[in-house]
């Protein structure tokens, strides 16, 4: 319930996730100035969508990693070309942290669902290349505790529209 924001959009493709965020947030219950603010809807980053376009900026936390890797290059036109928020703040395990968990076995993903996790250097990489092609400049940040020689358990790209 924020004031500085006007208007909140949550996105998944999943419709069961949506009405369980629903639920969590008592939308029903809510009053009609949230409802109007806060909108969840169902779709895919991976396709254009008019109805997250012109946003100041979008959220991506732990998102990509449930992309095939081949469908990278449809979410990077859809949020960055299209859509094209002033900030874009985007999160992704760190592969290279994986090795601390406990019954965690080696190339083996955190979660069922996820296609891939990168290391530092792969994020990072992939990163510079979507801020570069499409007039954004990135900086990245350890998310949680950081740990010698593996960093943090997720990393984080903040992109900010021109250079």
């Amino acid at each position: 319930q924020e004031q500085q924001f006007n208007k909140i959009v949550g996105m998944d493709v999943s419709f069961t996730t949506l009405e369980m965020a629903k639920k969590k947030l008592k939308l029903e219950e809510a009053s009609p100035r949230l409802k109007e603010k806060l909108n969840l809807i169902q779709g895919s980053l991976t396709y254009r969508d008019k109805r997250i376009e012109g946003f100041d900026a979008i959220a991506l936390v732990e998102v990509i990693e449930h992309l095939d890797p081949s469908r990278l290059e449809a979410l990077q036109r859809v949020v960055f070309e299209f859509s094209k928020p002033k900030f874009a703040v985007l999160t992704t395990p760190n592969q290279e942290y994986n090795q601390l968990f406990d019954g965690l076995k080696e190339g083996k993903f955190r979660h069922s669902d996820h296609r891939f996790e990168w290391t530092r250097q792969e994020f990072e990489t992939w990163a510079k290349e979507v801020a570069e092609r499409n007039n954004y400049k990135v900086a990245f940040l350890p998310v949680g505790e950081i740990v010698d020689k593996v960093g943090a358990p997720s990393q984080m790209g903040i992109f900010t529209y021109g250079n």
